[in-house]
């Protein structure tokens, strides 16, 4: 099973389930669309976004974990 970590990019985290892109979004982190952020990390994007990194991190995993990926 994948585990999704804050130094992973944004792009490798919408190839390991493109449906997390909702997971962001929900969380405030509307700008998954946007090419550049592809090249981001989820730190840095958490951080520009004003999002605790560590919350998004556990919903990310926990959305892995309800799919059984």
């Amino acid at each position: 099973m994948a585990n999704v970590t804050k130094e992973m990019l944004i792009g490798e985290i919408l190839q390991l389930d493109p449906n997390m892109a909702a997971v962001l979004m929900g969380s405030g982190m509307h700008c998954v669309g946007c090419p550049s952020s592809q090249m981001e990390s989820l730190e840095e994007a958490a951080m520009v976004h004003g999002i605790p990194t560590d919350l998004l991190v556990a919903r990310l995993n926990a959305y892995l974990e309800s799919v059984g990926k």
